[in-house]
This record gives C-alpha cells, sequence and structure tokens, in this order.
C-alpha cells in the first residue's frame, strides 16, 4: 500500500504558538531576530537566559518605506508551562518600525525585559504585524496577561505577516522538565 507523504508540519503549529497566542495567517514578510549579533532565532531553537539579556537585532523585509510594522514579544507559558496563568506575558513592544529596516528605526512602546523563565521550558515569541500606518499605540497597564490577538483588534493590525520563537529555560538545571540537547 502507498503512503502519501505528508507536507511538513509548521513550527509555529507544532510548538503550539498558533493556537496559545495567535490563529492561523500566511507569512508575508521577512523577520530576522538576531541575538548578540551571531545567533539568529529560527523556530523552536533552545537559547539560554545568558544568550538573551540584551535586545535582540530584529530585520525586517519589505520593500515599501512608507509601509510601517509593530513587533510583540511575548511568553505565553508565564510564569510556569503547568500553569500559564500569567499568559501572555510582554516582553517587549515597538511600532511604526519602517519596512527594509529595523527596530532600532522605530517606538519603542514597553521597553525590552529580557526572558527569566523560573519553572519549566518557556517560548518566547516574536510576532510582526504590518501597520496600516503611523498610528498612536499606548502601553498597556501592565505586563502579565496581555493577548496578541486583542492587541491587534484594537489597533487594527489584521493577521500577523511573519512570527518567529525560541525555548528558553532556567540555567540552574533546576525548576522543571529539561531540554534534549
Amino acid at each position: 500500500m502507498r503512503r502519501d507523504r505528508q507536507a511538513p508540519r509548521d513550527p509555529l503549529v507544532v510548538g503550539r504558538v498558533i493556537g496559545d497566542v495567535l490563529d492561523p495567517f500566511t507569512r508575508s514578510i521577512s523577520l530576522a531576530v538576531t541575538y548578540n549579533n551571531n545567533r539568529e532565532v529560527a523556530n523552536a531553537c533552545e537559547l539560554k537566559p545568558s544568550q538573551v539579556v540584551s535586545q535582540p537585532r530584529v530585520d525586517i523585509g519589505g520593500e515599501d518605506l512608507r509601509t510601517f510594522y509593530t513587533l510583540v514579544m511575548v511568553d505565553p507559558d508565564a510564569p510556569s508551562p503547568s500553569d500559564p496563568n500569567l499568559r501572555e506575558y510582554l516582553h517587549w513592544l515597538v511600532t511604526d518600525i519602517p519596512a527594509t529596516t529595523g527596530v532600532s528605526f522605530g517606538q519603542e512602546i514597553v521597553c525590552y525585559e529580557s526572558p527569566r523563565p523560573s519553572a519549566g521550558i518557556h517560548r518566547f515569541v516574536f510576532v510582526l504585524f504590518r501597520q496600516l500606518g503611523r498610528q498612536t499605540v499606548y502601553p498597556p497597564g501592565w505586563r502579565q496577561n496581555f493577548q496578541t490577538r486583542e492587541f491587534a483588534e484594537v489597533y487594527n493590525l489584521g493577521s500577523p505577516v511573519a512570527a518567529v520563537y525560541f525555548n528558553c529555560q532556567r540555567e540552574s538545571g533546576s525548576g522543571g522538565r529539561r531540554m534534549q540537547s
């Protein structure tokens, strides 16, 4: 009996980013997130807290400099993957990023807070939205219980145009499940 080949699974689906944080979407722009000038984030890669202390370089594709983007970084596993009652914890929010540039050209609304997971393996998700134009975005009153979908709806951002995530866990070895090397 012939078995049909299965299409490769989307890592955002496998990692439950689609579902927990985002609805299905079609990637339409390039998004490169690089820590320490040499470690580019690939879906489901493992980074240690000591590797993500400083905000990453974020490069955005596109063609038209008159197009602007919003970048959101969240932890859907806060405070722990077994009890994510602070889901989604907002780590970073930058708006008005011109196409073909990076976050340093945008407006930082919520400053970067480095990941410091205390228990279990956490996913840290970068989501990129295309804006309809420059707009005023107000910082949320707190970082915990941020909702990416609701934020996109309030600011009329539509579906994401790109997303990438990495896994991170406490380096001391205590606090939950261990990642395989």
